[in-house]
């Protein structure tokens, strides 16, 4: 889990290496879509990133932050599972990392799920800006901004620990991309 300060710090590194030819990153993406354009907007999303990847990056970062009326988030757990897929079957997964920066996110089911499709890091931006929020209203009480942050990606690391115990994965780097959960009611076709 990444916290929106590491994230906001990621991304100026991100920004700063890029202009050196020898740090190859690649800049945020936000898997939004022109509702107009529908589903052929998805496509040029995974083109997008396989350009990117075949160009030299080394890391994808998704991100569906800038959310308008015109312009609408693929759900991050079918844009990390395409994105993962997509360059599985072409061969170029391993050439690069899966960073999402997600509203969506918020439970360790979550979290598992992405992670257990493709991601390798997972910014859950709304649940800290939800802390933040909550912290401000007086709601949460006993705890300053810091320490509420580090208690939530501590309980998501544990819930993230105990589920991949319950099915007998000891590595971080086995559960990622792994896809080991049951899709009920989802026909293969789209899981696959």
């Amino acid at each position: 889990m990444v916290s929106n300060a590491k994230n906001e710090a990621w991304l100026q590194t991100v920004q700063e290496a890029a202009l050196e030819p020898d740090l190859p990153i690649i800049d945020p993406h936000h898997h939004l879509w022109d509702i107009r354009a529908g589903y052929v907007q998805g496509r040029y999303l995974l083109d997008d990133m396989l350009a990117d990847v075949n160009g030299g990056h080394n890391i994808v970062s998704l991100s569906d932050r800038g959310i308008t009326r015109e312009r609408a988030a693929i759900p991050s757990l079918l844009a990390t599972a395409a994105i993962h897929h997509h360059l599985v079957q072409r061969g170029e997964r391993t050439r690069c990392g899966l960073v999402v920066e997600t509203g969506d996110a918020r439970e360790v089911h979550h979290m598992c799920l992405l992670i257990g499709y493709g991601a390798g890091a997972v910014n859950p931006w709304v649940a800290f800006e939800t802390l933040d929020d909550m912290i401000g209203q007086g709601l949460l009480t006993g705890v300053d901004r810091a320490k509420a942050i580090r208690n939530y990606v501590k309980a998501l690391n544990k819930g993230i620990l105990k589920v991949m115990a319950k099915m007998g994965i000891s590595t971080l780097q086995s559960y990622c991309g792994a896809q080991i959960f049951e899709a009920i009611g989802l026909n293969r076709e789209v899981v696959d």
